[in-house]
């Protein structure tokens, strides 16, 4: 299941039960969270489901974004000096690009070849499944302020 846009409630709520998860409330409202492109923290999430479920507690939203992750729904990344991020496009091996002036993270595709992309020099006999590569440099923005 490969996606990068924002569902509506309808699709949101088919991709829970694929998933083997209860359709509720606020993992819907945490799923249409997140639009196409972004790369955002359980904080903006939050503000954002609050907008639609007042009631909504962070906490809440830290466990539905790990039920979503866990689930292969959404996709965790932990940028080194950052806190999560979260984004929705799941199903392929791409990498992030992110800014060390102003943090802006974007996508990536595949460095080169077949994923995983990357070919260890040594597997110490692990099966490898996925590679993660972040490049750290100035995005166009800051670096035309430099």
């Amino acid at each position: 299941m490969l996606t990068d846009v924002a569902p509506d409630r309808q699709e949101a709520a088919a991709h829970l039960r694929e998933a083997g998860l209860k359709v509720t409330e606020p993992r819907l409202a945490v799923f249409g969270a997140i639009e196409l492109g972004e790369h955002i923290d359980a904080d903006e999430i939050f503000r954002r489901v609050t907008r639609e479920l007042p009631n909504t507690s962070l906490q809440t939203v830290y466990g539905v974004l790990a039920a979503l992750s866990g689930a292969g729904i959404l996709r965790k990344i932990e940028p080194a000096g950052s806190p999560a991020l979260y984004e929705n496009r799941i199903g392929d091996n791409h990498h992030h690009l992110v800014c060390t002036s102003c943090n802006a993270v974007v996508d990536v595709g595949c460095v080169v070849g077949e994923a995983p992309c990357l070919t260890p020099s040594e597997t110490h006999g692990f099966q490898i499944a996925t590679a993660e590569v972040t490049f750290w440099g100035l995005c166009p923005d800051c670096r035309a302020l430099t």
